[in-house]
């Protein structure tokens, strides 16, 4: 069986202004329940730019052969006994042991629980996490990333060429891609059978109640103003077009259209059936059918969808940094890039990972969640970066509806 060339240019014209602009995430703000306004300002806003940067830790990975990750849920390879087949392949290769931690619900969530550890050079309890850009560049600004030692990861060499040199982390000294993907809408295909087409479609009488949407501002608003005709990833946009945006959210809420606004969580809530439809995440719908029944179906809608990138780094008290760099450095070997991309069904940063894809299944590596095309990718578009008052303005008011919902 012959495979066929990396489809390059148009993975690297579509993603090279997301490493630049570091802005577009996957996951974002916290999906509120029972959480005061003052803490999500805290977790969202606070920077700690008054303090002394911390020391890393030393690095005890010679005599410690342990390390702990931590990462979103659906988000690695995972078997029907529960175990995680690249790992444990890892573990017995390098003898390493690695306790696997689904512990990001969303990006300022977890940022509010470590940032007081972090701020003082502390172990957060992990040694690698894979957060999205904007956050990774939060991290690397305030000192709490330590900087990667390229010896220890040789496979640096496969990553996309687009996503070498991010504005946030020029040289790839912090941080490394993970996965990227897909924000659009999803729907069950037994309760919903004529499917969805566009984002106004969640709004049909018939869904009223049962439609999720992400606790992701980006996300979430950027599906909307596209809806609205707006190009999130132009300069030409502002305060208008996104107040008309948070405008249909608010209304969509307040009339009970809209029932959860959530993180990572909105996948239990399409399981139990309290959601029939959703904004939602690309790969999470190819694991829920694996997962609960295939019946989950995913779209980028007509207007298009958002496209975002998580990232490995290495916190500043963490102890294991050499491990860290060596489990790094083993998922950018395109073999097993391969196998993880054919569980999760996320963008691979890895170059050779759709040639190694062949052998596994030749219609995966058609896959467009995993190796899209350029017809694909002209459909999905990065929210642009915000100015400092930008940001403040919009999460706060996205914040002031997700606290209400």
């Amino acid at each position: 069986m012959s495979s066929r060339p990396l489809p390059q240019d148009p993975i690297i014209r579509a993603l090279v202004a997301q490493a630049r602009q570091a802005q577009v995430t996957r996951r974002g703000l916290l999906a509120g329940a029972g959480a005061g306004a003052s803490a999500l300002a805290l977790a969202a806003c606070s920077t700690g730019g008054g303090q002394a940067r911390p020391t890393a830790a030393a690095d005890v990975s010679d005599t410690d052969k342990t390390l702990n990750w931590a990462n979103w849920a659906a988000y690695i390879d995972e078997d029907d006994d529960g175990n995680y087949p690249t790992l444990v392949a890892f573990e017995e290769e390098t003898g390493i042991s690695v306790n696997y931690e689904v512990a990001v619900d969303d990006n300022n969530t977890y940022y509010g629980k470590v940032k007081d550890q972090l701020a003082l050079g502390q172990d957060i309890g992990a040694d690698t996490v894979c957060l999205t850009d904007w956050m990774v560049s939060r991290w690397i600004r305030l000192g709490y990333t330590q900087e990667l030692d390229h010896g220890n990861i040789p496979n640096i060499a496969n990553l996309a060429p687009a996503l070498a040199n991010p504005s946030f982390d020029e040289g790839r000294k912090h941080s490394l891609p993970w996965q990227g993907g897909f924000a659009g809408i999803c729907w069950n295909t037994e309760k919903v059978p004529g499917g969805l087409e566009t984002v106004e479609d969640l709004w049909n009488a018939e869904l009223k109640g049962r439609v999720g949407v992400l606790s992701e501002m980006r996300d979430t608003m950027g599906l909307i103003m596209l809806q609205n005709g707006v190009d999130i990833s132009s300069p030409d946009w502002g305060d208008a077009e996104f107040d008309a945006a948070i405008e249909i959210l608010d209304e969509q809420v307040a009339n009970g259209q809209i029932r959860n606004i959530k993180g990572n969580s909105y996948l239990e809530d399409l399981k139990s059936e309290d959601t029939l439809a959703a904004i939602c995440w690309s790969g999470d719908i190819t694991v829920l059918n694996a997962e609960a029944g295939d019946k989950w179906q995913f779209a980028i809608p007509t207007a298009g969808g958002t496209l975002w990138n998580d990232n490995f780094l290495i916190p500043i008290g963490s102890p294991r940094k050499t491990n860290a760099e060596t489990l790094i450095n083993y998922y950018y070997e395109p073999e097993v890039a391969a196998e993880v991309a054919a569980w999760v069904n996320y963008i691979t940063p890895v170059v050779g990972a759709q040639e190694a894809a062949v052998a596994i299944d030749p219609e995966l590596a058609e896959n467009q969640l995993i190796f899209p095309n350029e017809e694909t990718l002209s459909n999905a578009f990065i929210f642009r970066a915000l100015s400092g008052a930008e940001e403040q303005k919009y999460q706060t008011q996205f914040q002031q509806i997700l606290l209400g919902s």
